[in-house]
């Protein structure tokens, strides 16, 4: 795990074979606006992409290094204030250089009602053969 994820606590709560689920406390220092009390937006999404890369890696079945390419978030609705916010992301492709990975932020009991959907894209330096090649060029 990185600094940056152990600076904000970010823990491993579920793992599958490509799927990830994480958990972000809720921490004081992490709010981003005093009069709401909601967590800032940066904490969550370096959630969803600590929690889509992870899906990434048990896809590929051990760590190998890789990049966020893309990342998009739709925030939904505000995060409650004082509860912990949870990340499941599923990488549900991996083609040659690439990895799709599908990923829901929400609070405990709450995954009908999530506070961010994403997507998320990740480069591959050396995919295991577990992968296996592309079925086409196209799929890349």
């Amino acid at each position: 795990m990185s600094r940056h994820n152990a600076a904000l606590d970010i823990t491993m709560v579920g793992r599958a074979e490509a799927q990830a689920t994480m958990r972000l406390p809720y921490n004081e220092k992490l709010i981003g606006n005093p009069s709401t009390r909601v967590l800032h937006g940066g904490a969550i999404t370096t959630l969803v992409d600590t929690a889509s890369g992870a899906s990434v890696i048990m896809k590929l079945g051990g760590p190998q290094p890789i990049a966020t390419l893309d990342l998009r978030l739709d925030y939904l609705k505000r995060a409650t204030p004082g509860e912990d916010v949870l990340a499941t992301a599923d990488c549900y492709r991996i083609s040659r250089n690439i990895a799709f990975v599908r990923s829901i932020a929400y609070h405990e009991g709450e995954q009908d009602s999530p506070i961010v959907a994403s997507s998320a894209t990740f480069m591959l330096t050396g995919v295991s053969s577990k992968a296996g090649p592309p079925k086409s060029e196209e799929s890349q």
